[in-house]
């Protein structure tokens, strides 16, 4: 692989990783509190944790769109403007 494929994928990486990282840290902390709701209340039920999850990642992909659309956008534009 040449240098310049090489810092591509590298690129493309770093992007996946920054619009990545919002919505799974928002599962993650709706996931942990639900898990200690439910050790608190000692309610031991699966689908209970699994919908507020999804729910939870579901509005914040949606109110981090127009910034997940930016960061795509200026990484299209950093891919074909690339000499």
């Amino acid at each position: 692989m040449t240098g310049d494929a090489i810092d591509a994928v590298r690129i493309a990486l770093y992007y996946t990783l920054i619009l990545a990282t919002p919505v799974l840290g928002v599962g993650l902390v709706v996931g942990l509190v639900v898990s200690l709701i439910q050790a608190v209340t000692q309610v031991q039920e699966q689908t209970l944790s699994f919908v507020p999850k999804i729910i939870a990642m579901l509005v914040a992909a949606i109110l981090l769109l127009a910034w997940m659309v930016a960061q795509i956008s200026d990484f299209a534009v950093e891919m074909f403007t690339a000499p």
